[in-house]
């Protein structure tokens, strides 16, 4: 039997969204053991959320994606990383992800995130 959790405003929680700041960093290899490209549409989520365990490269919550919301628009983005000193519902994007949500001159910027 599959039982699915509705929030008050009728949204399943596997899409009930977050927000945070969005900052970028440039990329290589992750915590979840792949190395990427500044141009890769990708993102290191926070320590909070992300949870490592003893080995982070078998993390679930590696490889999953979430499309995130800023100024400027949207982007889907790959979970590859974690971003240490962020705090629960930030995103440390790729320059490549960053500049579809905002501009570099911004640095850091509110955003809302969901899982797809």
């Amino acid at each position: 039997m599959l039982l699915v959790c509705y929030l008050a405003h009728g949204l399943p929680l596997e899409k009930r969204g977050y927000t945070g700041e969005g900052t970028f960093y440039f990329t290589g290899l992750g915590s979840c053991g792949e190395v990427n490209e500044d141009s890769d549409f990708i993102a290191a989520l926070n320590a909070p959320q992300m949870a490592n365990g003893a080995n982070p490269n078998h993390n679930p919550i590696c490889g999953r994606k979430a499309r995130v919301t800023g100024p400027k628009g949207s982007v889907v983005v790959k979970i590859v990383d974690t971003c240490p000193p962020c705090q629960h519902g930030d995103l440390d994007l790729s320059p490549g992800a960053f500049e579809k949500i905002a501009d570099f001159d911004d640095g850091r910027v509110k955003i809302d995130w969901h899982w797809v």
